[in-house]
């Protein structure tokens, strides 16, 4: 069984979850324990991990899928999947038998990898403080990621010209103090709390650079295409899998859909049926272009080839630009499907409040977008963060 049919047999329990997910703020136990019998916690690990190794084809397939069963599922697939793929694949042998050996790879990992802690470096790893905000993930997680900036003798430490060093902690649960930050608008069931670290020693062996691309563990070319561009796949396929199920949400409901003063029902009306050809054309177009980004840049890390920053601006644009037509499919679906599409509780309504939430994340903003075309256009040679 392919991992896409592990996530796709999960269908019709999320559909039942979905509204008490929402309700906790986080996953229901029965998602999360059936995400783990399914195999799809670990699947995306390194094999020593209990992972697979999926190409990225299949990594965004399985997204796709799991966005398109609902929205907050959909993002805890591109939280905790690729925090626990980072951890697994990048930590050093003695702090993976910590936290993956010890427990049987059973780990589930969510987090917030953006530097907004600082370590002070002391014998044998750091002290750890800092605040992090969405930390997506962690209200099921035995172990959170926290990005920070290491700190010699009040200082930061740099890696290159204008680069500052910036590592990851895999802090245990008990570690960590959790905030009830998280009532928002969309994306409820995904326990995106805020968290905060106080003076916690945290030993080297559970730290790991930021933008590393050196695996300890893992043959697949993802390992040496680092935690961005992993992340960079998620986030265009999460778009994707969200916007497809409006698209299909209202294609099977313009048979029976019939607006006030209008006898024809929706899907005779010719306007209906150009906006629905545009949409799903460029939602296909979209797809099509991510995976010839991301799987240009596998087939050429699989040959040997070093991943320049050329291809790590290609895959960024297009996580940015799937991202920006699945958010025009979902106003347009939201648009024709008239009243249908605001009933609290119906997919078209969560999903459409969950694609407005998702897609103001600082990773597909369009800041983005400028780094990537900067690199194109040579006016900068590259840009670390891509």
């Amino acid at each position: 069984m392919t991992v896409v049919e592990c996530a796709r047999r999960l269908r019709e329990l999320v559909a039942a979850q979905a509204a008490a997910c929402e309700r906790n703020r986080t996953l229901t136990p029965a998602v999360v324990d059936a995400m783990w019998s399914s195999g799809l916690l670990t699947a995306f690990n390194p094999e020593p991990a209990g992972g697979i190794e999926p190409s990225f084809a299949e990594m965004i397939d399985t997204w796709i899928e799991m966005a398109w069963q609902d929205g907050s599922f959909g993002w805890i697939g591109i939280a905790n999947l690729p925090s626990s793929f980072a951890a697994a694949a990048y930590l050093p042998d003695d702090g993976f038998a910590e936290v993956f050996t010890a427990h049987g790879n059973h780990v589930t990992m969510g987090g917030q990898f953006f530097p907004n802690g600082q370590g002070v470096a002391v014998d044998g790893g750091y002290r750890l403080t800092g605040s992090w905000n969405f930390g997506s993930g962690t209200g099921h997680a035995e172990y959170v990621a926290a990005g920070f900036f290491p700190m010699v003798d009040g200082e930061m430490r740099w890696v290159g010209e204008g680069i500052p060093d910036m590592q990851v902690a895999v802090v245990p649960r008990s570690d960590v103090a959790f905030h009830d930050g998280w009532h928002v608008q969309g994306l409820k069931g995904t326990g995106s709390y805020d968290y905060a670290i106080d003076d916690v020693f945290v030993p080297h062996r559970r730290t790991f650079a930021l933008f590393t691309r050196e695996p300890y563990r893992g043959s697949s070319p993802a390992t040496r295409m680092g935690l961005m561009a992993v992340t960079a796949a998620g986030h265009a396929a999460w778009a994707l899998g969200v916007a497809k199920s409006m698209l299909d949400d209202v294609t099977e409901l313009a048979a029976t859909k019939y607006r006030m003063s209008d006898m024809a029902a929706l899907a005779s009306r010719p306007t209906f049926q150009k906006g629905l050809a545009h949409h799903v054309a460029a939602w296909r177009a979209a797809r099509l272009l991510v995976l010839d980004a991301f799987g240009a840049a596998e087939a050429a890390v699989a040959g040997g080839a070093v991943l320049t920053p050329t291809m790590r601006a290609d895959m960024r644009v297009a996580s940015v630009f799937a991202t920006d037509t699945a958010r025009s499919c979902a106003e347009w679906a939201h648009l024709v499907a008239g009243t249908s599409a605001i009933r609290e509780g119906s997919r078209l309504e969560r999903a459409f409040r969950d694609l407005y939430t998702g897609t103001q994340h600082a990773f597909i903003s369009e800041k983005v977008a400028i780094d990537a075309a900067q690199v194109w256009l040579g006016i900068v040679e590259d840009q670390f963060g891509l």
